[in-house]
């Protein structure tokens, strides 16, 4: 006992160190040790049930259906682009890519014959049609100088050209003609029948902008709807079933938006929910069901994927997150049902607010069936590429795109 108490101030000095020392190692390991090496995490998760829209009827969630794996088990965030070699068809690995011109290139879309691609050359400032093999024909001899965005019709036999001074024209490419636009329209799009266009007539006094519809030359001029200081929540959209003509969104929260409906003669339709801000449509190939990307707190301010149903009376109805973080303007329908996304394989938190923070990622392609919410992910191209203007030949063999940093023409042979 004498011992004890003899030595007992340097017996508590070694107890006090001791406890530091494994509060320092528990604090190691719980923050700062390494994580095990592997790919990086996919971002694609389930389905988990909606926050603050989980009380309008009959909006569906997503589904957990959710095929993650690449053939030999490997995981879709391990690319292990260091061993496997490319596959020549799309497998849900890594998968051989085609560069098929060698120039950059704008507004890539498929081609009147469903099998080919139409775009415009940036270097020579012509138009052309070229193939899955890298062949390419003139649309015309007519030289475009300096265009900076093109829209087409759904025939792609013609296609509107605007250009950086505002200058717009409309060009038919059957005709060989060309006829010039109001520099004022902007946001245009075509009806179905590509007799028609939509667009936002921007005059100088608020008070005159209007959402108009006109004849494919610009004659015979119909006002819809004033604009006044809020175009940039108007979104001229023609569906494909030639119901719906433009949408625009009000804000509800923080994280909702409404979205209204726009018919050609005033109709009175049903609007819906979107759970974010950011709103981006594209419709389905029948015109009925709407593929939208919004970014949310709940997301990280990424944008995130839903369809929903938009005719009729079913607006509104069947809802689903489809859990895939990426715009819609990086999709594009192989049919009605399914559809084909390039994914960034990783995103910054805030990118559906700014973007430009995605320049440069390298993106994954998924298939997804938007009846059912079932995704699985369908190649890892064999180079870095950011892909945008998505295209399917109709015979489902080869998926086209642009690669953003380069703007040069590639595709993917699906099957």
């Amino acid at each position: 006992m004498d011992f004890f108490y003899r030595y007992k101030k340097y017996f508590l000095i070694i107890g006090f160190l001791a406890a530091i020392v494994l509060i320092a190692f528990a604090l190691y390991s719980l923050f700062f040790k390494p994580s095990l090496p592997g790919g990086p995490p996919s971002q694609v998760g389930t389905t988990s049930p909606l926050g603050s829209g989980a009380g309008f009827p009959q909006a569906g969630e997503g589904t957990a259906q959710i095929q993650e794996e690449t053939p030999g088990g490997a995981l879709a965030g391990d690319t292990g682009q260091a061993e496997a070699p490319a596959s020549p068809v799309a497998n849900g690995g890594i998968t051989k890519t085609s560069e098929i011109t060698s120039t950059p290139g704008l507004g890539a879309t498929l081609s009147p014959n469903g099998q080919d691609i139409n775009f415009y050359d940036r270097e020579d400032g012509k138009f052309y049609r070229v193939d899955k093999d890298g062949s390419a024909v003139l649309l015309s001899d007519k030289v475009f100088y300096n265009v900076e965005t093109i829209t087409w019709a759904p025939q792609k036999n013609k296609a509107i050209l605007e250009y950086p001074d505002g200058a717009n024209i409309i060009y038919n490419f059957d005709a060989q003609t060309q006829t010039t636009l109001p520099p004022h329209w902007k946001d245009f799009d075509f009806s179905p029948s590509g007799e028609q266009i939509i667009s936002k007539s921007m005059g100088i006094d608020p008070n005159n902008r209007w959402l108009v519809v006109s004849e494919a030359d610009g004659a015979k001029i119909k006002p819809l709807e004033s604009l006044g200081t809020k175009d940039n929540t108007v979104y001229p959209a023609w569906s494909n079933n030639n119901q719906i003509v433009a949408m625009y969104t009000e804000g509800v929260d923080f994280d909702r938006q409404e979205v209204f409906f726009l018919g050609l003669n005033n109709e009175n339709f049903k609007s819906t929910i979107v759970e974010g801000r950011g709103f981006e449509p594209k419709w389905s190939p029948e015109g009925d069901r709407l593929l939208y990307s919004v970014y949310s707190s709940r997301t990280d301010m990424k944008p995130n994927l839903w369809v929903v149903n938009a005719q009729g009376e079913d607006i509104g109805t069947d809802r689903k997150n489809l859990n895939l973080q990426t715009w819609a303007h990086k999709c594009t329908y192989g049919n009605d049902t399914d559809l084909y996304c390039a994914v960034p394989s990783q995103l910054e938190e805030g990118a559906g607010i700014f973007p430009d923070l995605a320049k440069g990622t390298t993106d994954r392609l998924y298939k997804i069936n938007t009846t059912t919410g079932v995704k699985k992910l369908v190649a890892i191209p064999d180079s870095d590429y950011s892909m945008e203007n998505l295209s399917v030949s109709e015979n489902g063999y080869y998926l086209y795109f642009t690669d953003q940093a380069t703007g040069r023409l590639h595709n993917i042979k699906l099957k």
